[in-house]
């Protein structure tokens, strides 16, 4: 009843909050814009960047969902260059903090780095993926994966 009366919520909770309480929202009358990754591949929700799709604001079931951030400036600059002269792919690389993936693997970083500095070894339990069986270390380190990877070869980070 929380969504009684309310016209627009911004929802970035996280994914499973979202997944949970937007359509509760919906059902109430309430517009939801999502800003977390539960809605994004979901083909009955529209993934609008108002600089380059701003139609399909108007084509939503409720829920309006965003792509993440990297994504949203890259397409809003790339929408110019799209339009003039046409685009066929574009291969993007980001790279992004530990602190992306909670306190808990900020925590891990800050103690690796710290073992490792007294000749420790560092024990890694979290990254990239705290739900996988293998991790790597984190402190002096690059891991080229975020979250898992799917089907398709690309991980849950790359999709979104």
């Amino acid at each position: 009843e929380s969504f009684e009366g309310v016209h627009t919520e911004l929802f970035s909770d996280g994914g499973s909050v979202s997944q949970s309480v937007a359509p509760e929202a919906v059902k109430r009358g309430a517009i939801v814009i999502d800003n977390t990754s539960a809605f994004r591949m979901d083909e009955n929700t529209p993934l609008v960047v108002p600089e380059v799709n701003e139609g399909d604001l108007h084509k939503h079931n409720g829920i309006i969902a965003n792509p993440n951030c990297s994504t949203i400036q890259m397409v809003a600059a790339l929408e110019p260059i799209r339009k003039a002269y046409g685009l066929k792919k574009v291969i993007v690389s980001t790279y992004q903090a530990v602190s992306g993936a909670g306190n808990e693997a900020a925590k891990e970083l800050y103690s690796q780095t710290k073992a490792i500095l007294n000749n420790e070894p560092a024990e890694p339990s979290i990254m990239p993926v705290k739900g996988d069986k293998k991790h790597y270390q984190i402190a002096f380190n690059a891991i080229p994966q975020i979250d898992k990877f799917q089907d398709n070869g690309y991980t849950f980070e790359e999709m979104k």
